[in-house]
């Protein structure tokens, strides 16, 4: 993933190359895979506010539940740099409709599951629908329009991420609320089947077709070997904290730093018979790709870490219910919603606006933990408004265009392969962040009774210490991230 802009490459309409003909309006066909996008995420965090009425329905197990919610996970994490390589070969539209229509059936068969198990095995499929889907969407954003306007485009694209996920709770709190037709959880999972047939004729009718120019054949060999890594290095990081971490999972782990470097020897030869790599491994030594990959894995490790604890603080420490915690996101939700649409249109500035998110995030992290250290046993959810408001326009200041910076300039041959490995990086990180934060809060909470605010107020300012961390990280690893061609003019 190198920042080095080549020369267009003359190619024929089905090819990556910056398309100048796609039509009088390229951003209907961008908002039509945006709710690919939206729903995608939604099926993350949705599930979550539902859990303890899945649980009772179908009087499942507390392991069953975990599978419920971790399976989905980790499906889309394994399978996203696969999904987007058959992008490129077999066309993005085809493979995001595929994806799309395999993760709305999915969907069914969840709202229709009868007991647990089918429903664990539903949000599988749902997951690996959802790993073909989403990496077309960045692959299309990179031929549907100029690189003049993929930053705004790359902004809108991370205010959908950010809303998804906050709205994700709103919604499930509603949902699980209404008890529509005393169907209790189900219609979290029927919304997405009229959602996803509405999209995939949408898409249809106004995205068009593109793969990569000279595509080539499925890298098989790397695909078993990466699939294998990335389930060593998954299971345990989404499974291990509530098995209470047995030695099983650091075995895993180990096993799976192993597992990759057995892939980059396998992609080296792949490389050096003249066959094209599931990833080259010649961009681990791109100082760009390196640097943004490594920006990407703290970014997101920050963002689904602090999702986390907050929302058990919340509602087992602060007492809110389902409903009312996804009510206090929304501060949250419209601020990086509004950071996203700003960065977009303002990254001309390159690397400092990067800098100035880093450096608001950092502030909001900051003040949170000012907040929740002094307040003691009067903390309230809503002495959280204001930080977390400041951590939502940090976050959306710098995640948006931060997507753009490592997607940005890659050449058209690898661009599948680039948005396969940042959606990848994105799920890693994120659960890298949640398997260390959790550590850290349940340390500190122990035994602690539910409502017992001093508590979980400790557990939380020691998860905030975590956070602010690695906001820190990020704003001194950036000062090694090259300048983009628009910062240097």
């Amino acid at each position: 993933m190198t920042h080095a802009r080549p020369p267009a490459p003359a190619a024929p309409p089905t090819a990556a190359a910056p398309a100048t003909d796609t039509g009088p309006s390229p951003w209907r066909a961008l908002s039509v895979i945006l709710i690919g996008v939206y729903m995608a995420v939604l099926d993350t965090f949705i599930v979550l506010v539902a859990a303890p009425a899945i649980q009772d329905d179908l009087r499942a197990s507390d392991a069953d539940v975990q599978l419920v919610l971790a399976g989905y996970q980790l499906t889309y994490a394994l399978a996203l740099i696969t999904g987007a390589r058959l992008g490129d070969r077999f066309g993005r539209k085809r493979c995001f409709l595929a994806g799309l229509a395999v993760f709305t059936l999915a969907s069914l068969a969840c709202a229709a599951a009868p007991g647990p198990g089918a429903l664990i095995a539903a949000r599988l499929v749902q997951g690996l629908g959802a790993a073909v889907m989403f990496p077309q969407v960045f692959a299309t954003i990179q031929v549907l329009l100029p690189p003049e306007r993929r930053a705004r485009a790359f902004g809108v694209l991370g205010a959908v991420i950010a809303t998804a996920g906050v709205t994700g709770q709103l919604l499930g709190g509603l949902i699980v609320s209404a008890d529509l037709f005393g169907t209790s959880w189900r219609p979290i999972f029927w919304v997405n089947v009229p959602v996803g047939l509405l999209t995939l004729g949408l898409a249809a009718a106004f995205v068009r077709e593109s793969r990569a120019p000279r595509a080539p054949r499925p890298d098989l060999p790397g695909m078993a070997v990466l699939t294998l890594a990335l389930a060593l290095i998954v299971v345990p990081l989404v499974e291990g904290r509530e098995a209470g971490r047995p030695v099983w999972t650091w075995g895993s782990l180990a096993a799976g730093m192993a597992a990759l470097l057995g892939f980059a020897l396998v992609e080296r030869r792949v490389e050096a018979r003249g066959g094209a790599p599931l990833v080259r491994v010649g961009l681990l030594r791109e100082r760009a790709f390196a640097v943004g990959m490594l920006l990407v894995l703290l970014a997101y490790s920050g963002i689904n870490s602090f999702f986390l604890v907050l929302s058990v603080t919340v509602q087992d420490g602060l007492g809110l219910d389902a409903l009312r915690a996804g009510v206090f996101y929304l501060p949250f939700a419209i601020a990086f919603f509004a950071g996203s649409i700003v960065a977009g249109r303002t990254a001309r500035r390159g690397r400092r606006l990067l800098q100035a998110g880093a450096l608001v995030l950092l502030l909001g992290h900051a003040a949170t933990l000012a907040v929740v250290a002094g307040a003691g046993r009067a903390l309230t959810a809503w002495a959280l408004a204001v930080p977390l408001l400041v951590v939502g326009l940090g976050n959306g200041v710098l995640v948006t265009p931060l997507l753009h910076a490592v997607l940005g300039r890659i050449r058209a041959t690898e661009i599948g392969m680039a948005s396969g490995v940042l959606s990848t990086g994105q799920q890693i990180g994120g659960s890298v962040g949640v398997a260390v934060v959790g550590v850290i809060f349940y340390g500190r909470l122990g035994g602690a009774a539910h409502h017992d605010v001093l508590a979980y107020g400790h557990a939380l300012s020691g998860a905030l210490i975590f956070n602010v961390a690695l906001a820190a990280a990020v704003s001194a690893l950036l000062y090694l991230l090259p300048g983009t061609a628009a910062a240097e003019r």
